[in-house]
């Protein structure tokens, strides 16, 4: 199913459906304030495996997202971190970051890596914004698959191709060609993982 939202006045009824749809175990294709993306509940399991299996990636080795709306959800899924990391998430969130921080024992036995980390991500985006504020926890995020392709900027060519793997995409316009940067901070020397949409001094 292709749905419409505004990407700038997101309709609450439609926020709704689509995170009724997380609840019940849905897979989501979704923008953010990069690349579009694979979104589903961080609590269903079976949805999470099925994201997987369309990636061909093991669940414990995945380099899967955590989408929250703000950093209230952090003590939840992060272990505790210094005031300096706090400091650069808050300078650079929301933003087309993804932070690695080490992981609570609180994350979901699924997404449990042997790395124990998460990726952290809080996207500049109303659309992605609203949904999690709807749910109430993280959504699970990750890429497409495979390598990016232009076609992956046009909701209407992305619900051509996976419109038989996933329940929703939402089409809130075209999305960026360029991820989010990565960095590691599960210790305090921060490293650039991957260099993406957003600049790291």
């Amino acid at each position: 199913m292709l749905i419409r939202i505004h990407p700038k006045d997101p309709q609450e009824r439609l926020i709704k459906q689509v995170a009724e749809t997380l609840r019940n175990g849905g897979i989501i294709v979704y923008p953010t304030d990069t690349i579009y993306g694979f979104g589903c509940d961080i609590y269903q399991t079976k949805a999470v495996e099925k994201i997987c299996r369309i990636k061909q990636i093991d669940p414990k080795k995945a380099n899967l997202s955590f989408v929250c709306c703000d950093l209230s959800h952090l003590s939840d899924f992060a272990r505790q971190i210094s005031n300096t990391t706090y400091r650069v998430l808050k300078e650079h969130l929301p933003g087309p970051y993804t932070f690695i921080l080490p992981a609570s024992k609180q994350v979901p036995k699924i997404l449990q890596s042997k790395k124990d980390t998460i990726g952290l991500r809080i996207p500049d985006n109303k659309i992605a914004h609203h949904l999690v504020k709807e749910l109430d926890h993280p959504i699970l995020s990750t890429s497409l698959p495979g390598e990016f392709v232009e076609d992956y900027t046009d909701p209407e060519i992305i619900h051509e191709k996976y419109k038989n793997l996933v329940d929703i995409v939402i089409d809130g316009g075209p999305g960026g060609s360029i991820p989010s940067t990565i960095i590691d901070c599960v210790n305090d020397s921060y490293e650039v993982i991957r260099t993406g949409a957003g600049k790291w001094e």
